[in-house]
């Protein structure tokens, strides 16, 4: 999005994730997951260590004490969302928060699943790894984005590694790795500059090659998707083909040029007139969250320390999705639910890691919305409210081997929360030539 020329940042402390004791029979020994994995020169640490995260009752009792305390401002002087989150719908929020979420409940399906910890380019990068019961399931990674979370993927974790109970065959059957990006949730926070999604992608195909790997396929959303798209563009001979679901497309004129507020060019169709409009509002009326991240992001010390602060800056990401939100906190049942929505935000808060992910738009040196030069075999969903919807006309441009391309009739910037079905079959759909 915004792509400032930045200064040296200090460096930050680097709180170091706990790890789970290993079960009874195994002591405390640290293992490597995954025949033939070995040592790549990339990383400097081959163990691969088992994780768990338990927030303690003081920091659950904090928070709680936090939201009741918070002082609020006035009501908005308008009777709509154009001057950000709305009182009404932040202090639904918070009543809910403090009243009725079970952080033990999410806490416990996270912890259902196997995760891990293992060190990359000097990080601790966390990660969850399930594998399929069915054979010859193909191997997928899946990055998340901002602000989301590990949390965004687990609706995906069962369609995909068991297909025959939800509606698949076997031969649609993928082993998942999800990892948390540096900064983010449970991995650790870079203690000086140079994490940006080049070198993300770069640490998560070392990740996917330390598990063993030699074949798998990649996706991702938000800056997932950038990290996947550079996934793309490294290819490693293990990646046989990535998907995407925001799609880095849109020609560079038309791009400048909504972002500078131009009018729309002619010779525009009707589907790329609409996704000009879409994304020239989002840059006239809805940056302004990534211009902060993207120049000042350690002046965000307040979403550090209130609750309610953080979680209206979190909400207030892009106006479609802020508005599925209002309307899920005002009673209607959508694709994600209220549990779905806070539970994201109090990760973000247990890990106090508002900032530390704030500074990977201060990292990014790339255009969001434009080709990045892949050309493996690729796979696109579009969903209308993404931020910049992309017709097939322009990702048949951007993506010289364009694999699969399905628009969808509704959904927008978060498709693994609020569309699972819908990404599950893409994702079965748009491999399976690939297996």
């Amino acid at each position: 999005m915004a792509e400032p020329t930045a200064p040296t940042p200090a460096n930050t402390d680097t709180p170091t994730p706990q790890t789970s004791s290993a079960p009874s029979d195994a002591g405390t020994q640290t293992f490597v997951i995954g025949k033939g994995a070995q040592r790549d020169p990339h990383v400097e640490d081959s163990s691969i260590r088992p994780f768990e995260f338990h927030a303690s009752d003081d920091d659950l009792a904090d928070l709680k004490r936090r939201i009741a305390a918070t002082r609020w401002p006035e009501r908005e002087t308008v009777n709509d969302d154009t001057q950000g989150v709305r009182l009404d719908t932040i202090q639904k929020l918070a009543d809910y928060w403090l009243n009725q979420h079970d952080w033990r409940k999410v806490e416990a399906r996270i912890n259902s699943y196997p995760n891990f910890v293992t060190e990359v380019d000097g990080l601790d990068m966390h990660f969850i790894q399930v594998k399929s019961k069915h054979p010859n399931a193909l191997p997928l990674v899946v990055t998340h984005g901002w602000p989301g979370s590990i949390i965004e993927q687990l609706k995906i974790i069962g369609p995909l590694t068991d297909p025959t109970a939800h509606g698949g065959t076997a031969e649609d059957a993928f082993d998942i790795v999800i990892p948390s990006m540096p900064g983010y949730g449970f991995s650790g926070k870079p203690s000086a500059p140079g994490w940006g999604p080049e070198k993300i992608a770069s640490g998560t195909i070392a990740l996917m090659k330390r598990l063993g790997y030699d074949r798998f396929v990649a996706s991702g959303g938000d800056w997932g998707a950038l990290v996947t798209d550079f996934i793309g563009v490294q290819a490693p001979p293990e990646l046989l083909g990535i998907h995407t679901n925001m799609a880095g497309a849109i020609p560079p004129d038309l791009n400048n040029a909504a972002f500078a507020g131009l009018p729309a060019p002619d010779g525009l169709d009707e589907e790329e007139r609409y996704s000009f409009d879409h994304v020239a509002w989002f840059y006239k009326h809805g940056l302004g969250y990534a211009q902060e991240m993207g120049a000042r992001p350690q002046t965000l010390i307040g979403i550090a320390d209130s609750p309610v602060g953080l979680a209206a800056w979190i909400i207030d990401h892009d106006i479609w999705t802020y508005r599925q939100i209002e309307r899920v906190f005002d009673g209607e049942p959508l694709g994600f639910t209220r549990d779905d929505i806070v539970d994201n935000i109090t990760l973000y808060w247990l890990t106090n890691t508002a900032v530390s992910s704030a500074r990977l738009y201060w990292e990014n040196k790339f255009a969001f919305f434009e080709p990045k030069g892949v050309k493996v075999p690729v796979v696109v969903s579009a969903f209308p409210e993404e931020i910049c919807p992309i017709p097939k006309s322009w990702a048949e441009k951007a993506y010289p081997a364009l694999l699969y391309y399905q628009k969808h009739p509704e959904g927008a910037h978060f498709a693994a929360w609020e569309q699972p079905k819908a990404l599950v079959d893409d994702l079965r759909n748009g491999f399976r030539s690939l297996r």
